[in-house]
């Protein structure tokens, strides 16, 4: 494996790894039918799984456990949930370049797997302070042709497609509790339209705190989603491996 939960110092001293991912999920409920840790499960499987094609095609890469907390105060409603700050977010990615950087480590993949973690003005920020460069991976971005191929209806929290992931993935897991992931409207019309947001108060807009209905969900489509996006993510990392860090970007 190509994760530090397996490699010991003699197996990183043969790696000598070019690029180090960090997968960063949320721990947050996922409808009545998924763990809380769904996407911390999703993020590391799906990056570790990544490292290992890459470097089995000669990339050197590394995968770290996932980072389990993200941005989450929407959901600070929901029991257990943990919410991380904007500057704890930003401290931990600093340490973390202060690190790698000291260690001569100079390419970092964040691998993200929850729709409220922001990144880009971390990057910007890190990338001036340090002789580092980060690629910041939204999985669920993906591969969209794949994912209108592969699913009738996503969803985009504890749907169809992070459900059959899950399926897939963890092999026990059912829907026969699972609520039809129903959207309530705004209040507001103004966030319907187009380059108007505001963060979505979870519960009352996601009862069951899914955002779509998981009833077409199987381990099938699952296997397909997960072979289809770490195939690409392979490339990915193989591609930045191989690429000397004075040519970057």
């Amino acid at each position: 494996m190509s994760s530090t939960f397996s490699l010991t110092l003699k197996d990183i001293l043969e790696i000598k790894p070019e690029v180090v991912v960090l997968p960063w999920g949320a721990t947050e409920a996922h409808n009545y039918h998924l763990p809380y840790s769904t996407d911390v499960t999703e993020a590391f499987e799906v990056a570790a799984q990544s490292c290992e094609i890459a470097n089995s095609k000669g990339a050197k890469t590394v995968c770290y456990p996932a980072v389990p907390f993200g941005a989450n105060a929407q959901q600070l409603d929901q029991h257990i949930t943990v919410s991380l700050s904007v500057k704890t977010m930003y401290a931990i990615l600093e340490d973390v370049c202060t690190s790698l950087t000291k260690q001569g480590v100079k390419k970092l993949v964040i691998y993200n797997f929850h729709g409220g973690n922001e990144f880009k003005p971390f990057i910007r920020d890190l990338m001036g302070k340090f002789e580092v460069f980060i690629l910041l991976i939204d999985a669920f971005r993906m591969i969209p042709e794949e994912v209108d191929e592969i699913f009738d209806v996503p969803g985009d929290h504890a749907g169809e497609l992070e459900t059959s992931l899950m399926m897939y993935i963890k092999g026990n897991i059912s829907k026969s509790e699972a609520g039809e992931g129903k959207r309530n409207d705004y209040n507001l019309n103004a966030l319907s339209e187009s380059g108007i947001w505001s963060p979505r108060p979870w519960s009352k807009i996601h009862p069951d705190t899914g955002s779509g209905n998981p009833v077409l969900a199987d381990a099938e489509k699952g296997k397909k989603y997960f072979e289809r996006l770490t195939e690409k993510t392979a490339e990915i990392f193989l591609e930045l491996s191989n690429t000397p860090f004075e040519r970057l970007p």
